[in-house]
């Protein structure tokens, strides 16, 4: 089996770290491929499309070498470009799809992105070293102690494939816009949240949940980057809901 990882606003394949090499070991048979946005990665020079249908199509262009069906798991932003894909996919394609605190305009604003979340986002902004701002969002998505040495992996990934202002802001945009479409793409899909994330609310997923009777499983206590605070947590829910 072939999966698709996507990574979420201004983030890359890198920022996975140990939590692919983890997941290529719990599913040793499969084949692994993790995709960057148009304006992040190996991509950052290119512009980001303002909506999520445009991202999504230039994801799809980037894999189309890779045979269906196929698994999708996706994280926050990525989750958006996921949902896209899926409803608009060829029958058969994706298999089975994982969506990780993710958000939708099935939620309100204030939902979607937490009030409390914005103070954080302005300090970010103003942040003029890079070292320092990796460091200050490392800290707003997560909720475990922050290694020194994990802070100057993330500096060194923007060092060597920035993201652009333009790209975030455009990114932004399109997370904002994005509302899906009322069909449900596949009978069942593995919605997973952290009850602790400070950017987006836990109910945002409960709302996925609740529209399509999916399947919700809610973590206790991890913030946003739930693949960085609870990696083991996220295989085992994958294994107990796969198909035996």
């Amino acid at each position: 089996m072939h999966w698709i990882l996507l990574r979420g606003l201004t983030r890359e394949q890198a920022h996975w770290g140990s939590f692919a090499t983890r997941l290529r070991d719990a599913f040793p048979d499969d084949r692994f491929h993790t995709v960057d946005l148009p304006g992040t990665g190996v991509h950052y020079r290119e512009d980001s499309p303002a909506r999520v249908a445009g991202i999504c199509k230039k994801v799809r262009e980037q894999v189309r070498h890779v045979p269906g069906p196929f698994n999708i798991l996706a994280l926050s932003m990525g989750g958006m470009v996921a949902l896209d894909w899926a409803q608009n996919a060829m029958e058969g394609e994706i298999q089975n799809l994982i969506l990780i605190n993710t958000s939708s305009g099935f939620s309100p604003p204030w939902q979607r992105m937490r009030p409390g979340a914005w103070p954080g986002i302005l300090r970010l902004l103003g942040r003029r070293e890079l070292f320092d701002r990796e460091r200050d969002l490392l800290r707003l998505t997560s909720n475990r102690e922050v290694p020194l040495t994990l802070a100057k992996q993330w500096y060194s990934i923007q060092r060597q494939r920035p993201v652009s202002s333009r790209n975030a802001i455009r990114q932004l945009t399109a997370a904002a816009r994005y509302t899906p479409a009322q069909k449900r793409p596949l009978a069942d899909a593995l919605v997973l949240a952290s009850r602790g994330d400070r950017i987006v609310h836990w109910r945002c997923s409960v709302a996925l949940e609740a529209r399509w009777q999916w399947t919700l499983k809610l973590h206790p206590d991890a913030g946003h980057d739930l693949p960085l605070d609870e990696p083991d947590w996220i295989i085992q829910q994958i294994r107990n809901w796969l198909p035996r």
